[in-house]
């Protein structure tokens, strides 16, 4: 069985998250992946959202991560619906927000409300530990998945997504990770052995990449830098991943269109190749 994009992720989470779909059939010449490719809107930072949308459209990438930016936490229910009806009036999936910090039960409160009110499927986020039964509850009040993402050395809540792992993997399995792949190689994780190693936890991936394998760095176009990107795509056919690919390109915030593009052509190449 196999289903495409965000808007199965709500049947999947019902069926006790994302861990029997990634890891089933685990079959190496399988070259289809079941994934889709969508646009983290941190990407688009200093533009709106109607400039986002006509980017997303424009490179055809259906599914959206939204960052506060462009909707504010704190909006009200009726501004978050608004919002919610232009995307999807720009035939996009409006399938997830983040990344959102959870440090507080506020907090914690707010993202949940915030999501289900604008329809959203998926929370990226970053809960402190000790908020992290709050969130498990939530999740199983709301049927929202929490995605955390690991933001590499220097993060010390999720450096990797080995750490991540370690501190949900014994909660609903409705909670599970966002590989930053950037991140984790800067700590020394290579990202196709997490993809792999945590396929039963896998709900969102960010697409970028980085000049050098180390903490210190610089963002890259996709396919520039250090990270064997066809090599994660392969490894994410063979697990069939099923969730979304977000690319999250940090360079040029005033103008991010030209190397957005470029990232997503070298993915879509590399996925015709394999």
């Amino acid at each position: 069985m196999q289903w495409a994009g965000a808007g199965a992720v709500a049947s999947l989470a019902t069926k006790n998250g994302f861990a029997a779909k990634n890891a089933e059939k685990p079959d190496n010449k399988n070259t289809e992946h079941t994934f889709q490719l969508g646009l983290a809107s941190y990407s688009t930072r200093k533009l709106s959202l109607d400039e986002t949308l006509k980017i997303a459209n424009r490179l055809g990438l259906k599914y959206l991560c939204l960052k506060s930016f462009h909707l504010p936490l704190d909006s009200t229910p009726v501004q978050i619906a608004q919002a919610a009806a232009k995307v999807k009036a720009a035939g996009i999936d409006l399938y997830g927000c983040g990344v959102v910090n959870m440090f507080k039960p506020a907090e914690v409160e707010q993202a949940f409300d915030y999501a289900k009110a604008a329809g959203m499927k998926v929370i990226v986020g970053v809960p402190a530990y000790d908020m992290l039964p709050m969130v498990n509850e939530k999740i199983k009040q709301y049927n929202i998945c929490v995605a955390i993402h690991n933001h590499g050395p220097g993060d010390k809540l999720y450096p990797t997504p080995d750490v991540a792992y370690e501190k949900i993997k014994h909660l609903d399995r409705r909670i599970g990770l966002c590989i930053d792949i950037s991140h984790t190689i800067r700590g020394g994780v290579d990202p196709a052995r997490a993809a792999e190693e945590f396929a039963d936890r896998l709900i969102d991936v960010h697409m970028n990449d980085v000049t050098a394998a180390e903490a210190s760095w610089h963002t890259a176009e996709v396919g520039r830098g250090a990270i064997d990107i066809p090599e994660f795509l392969r490894t994410l056919v063979k697990i069939r991943y099923s969730g979304i690919v977000s690319f999250e390109y940090v360079k040029d915030p005033d103008n991010p269109l030209p190397g957005l593009a470029e990232s997503v052509g070298y993915v879509r190449g590399v996925l015709a190749a394999i």
